[in-house]
C-alpha cells in the first residue's frame, strides 16, 4: 500500500486561513462526525482557492511540504484500521 496519497485538511478550530503545502488536496470542513462532504480542491495556477461546503480560505505555501499546513492540527490523517 501506498503511504503516500491526496492531503486532507480541516478546519475544526475555526481559522480565518489555513496555508498548505499542496496546491491539489481534499477540504472535510470539520473532524467527522462533523464533517461535510470530502471535496477535491484544485488551485490550478492560483495561489488561493476557497472551499464551496465551508468557506474556508486555503491558500499554498510552497515553503511547507505537501501534507502540511499551517496551522498545524489543520492536518487530517485517516485513521488506520487493522486487518
Amino acid at each position: 500500500m501506498a503511504d503516500t496519497g491526496i492531503p486532507h485538511f480541516h478546519n475544526q478550530p475555526g481559522v480565518a486561513v489555513i496555508h498548505v503545502g499542496a496546491k491539489e488536496f481534499m477540504c472535510i470542513g470539520a473532524k467527522p462526525p462533523f464533517d461535510h462532504p470530502h471535496v477535491f480542491l484544485d488551485m490550478g495556477s492560483d495561489g488561493e482557492i476557497i472551499c464551496p461546503y465551508c468557506s474556508t480560505l486555503f491558500k499554498y505555501a510552497p515553503s511547507l511540504s505537501a501534507g502540511a499546513c499551517t496551522p498545524p492540527e489543520c492536518a487530517h490523517h485517516e485513521a488506520v484500521k487493522a486487518a
